[in-house]
């Protein structure tokens, strides 16, 4: 019939082939035209969007900024007797505060220094056999009430600095050195082999592989050890190592309530500014590769 909507034999509709007298369509290219011509491609599944949210980054800094204020709007108006001014007075708070973050943050970073390449070490077969007694060790010196630990280094080494911060150094060792070992246990095998496979060095399949599989264990260890010595540092004061325990056990000594209220809050909010800026930390160097999907 001449109407008829038949195709001549000389030509085919679009996307039809033939092979070998077969006629088929390739729906892959009419797919692949869709997506050209009526819109965008869908999304790369590694174009994610922003890591930290608007929430994330104002809402603790917020709260804490209020509570310091609140805080401060109340000395003003607090009656302070003499004993109270001179604990408070002539920088003693900023000088037991700076104290504070430098026990913190030099007991931190000995605790990466010894704890990571430690983990790393024992979990290479060379090493694997004294995982268990590492462990044991890491798992005394948290086991230790931190005073008592603190007393025994004080007599071994006298009252100062570093006897105080060898101890929160002991103290906060096993978190990261435990998360450090589960995270590069946790690698799967076969990626391993995978890139042993394509000619990578131990070295290269350590630094490229293991490790960046490895960061969020490892953070997450980190971030606990970092909020562990905030807590422990204050204890620092019966070693005479200074820190925001000075303020808090002159007001427990003193039954002063001021000096006692401002050392404590200090050190939460300390602690909290920390345990934020670590979860920062966290989510910023966690590889890209491990948050498709998720």
């Amino acid at each position: 019939m001449s109407g008829s909507s038949r195709p001549s034999p000389g030509r085919r509709p679009a996307g039809e082939h033939e092979v070998k007298g077969i006629a088929f369509r390739d729906d892959a290219d009419e797919r692949d035209g869709e997506d050209t011509e009526g819109g965008a491609p869908p999304p790369s599944p590694a174009a994610a969007g922003p890591r930290v949210g608007w929430r994330k980054l104002t809402f603790l800094p917020v709260v804490l900024i209020a509570v310091l204020l609140a805080t401060w709007l109340w000395f003003r108006q607090a009656d302070l007797d003499a004993l109270s001014r001179n604990a408070l007075g002539n920088g003693q708070v900023t000088k037991a505060l700076w104290q504070h973050v430098q026990l913190t943050v030099i007991s931190t970073f000995f605790v990466l220094i010894i704890a990571i390449p430690l983990g790393i070490l024992l979990t290479r077969r060379m090493f694997r056999r004294a995982t268990p007694f590492a462990m044991a060790f890491a798992n005394m010196g948290q086991a230790t009430p931190a005073i008592g630990l603190l007393a025994l280094l004080v007599i071994w080494l006298g009252i100062g600095r570093r006897a105080a911060l060898i101890g929160i150094i002991i103290y906060a060792v096993l978190p990261v050195l435990s998360n450090t070992i589960a995270g590069l246990k946790a690698n799967d095998p076969t990626l391993l082999e995978a890139a042993r496979g394509i000619g990578m060095s131990p070295l290269g399949v350590l630094t490229r592989v293991e490790l960046p599989l490895a960061v969020p264990l490892i953070l997450a260890g980190v971030r606990t050890a970092l909020v562990l010595n905030v807590g422990t540092a204050t204890l620092a004061t019966f070693g005479g190592g200074g820190g925001l325990g000075v303020l808090i056990t002159t007001g427990i000594t003193s039954q002063r309530m001021p000096v006692l209220v401002l050392g404590s809050i200090l050190t939460v909010a300390l602690a909290l500014l920390v345990d934020w800026l670590a979860s920062l930390a966290e989510l910023l160097l966690r590889p890209r590769g491990l948050e498709v999907g998720t």
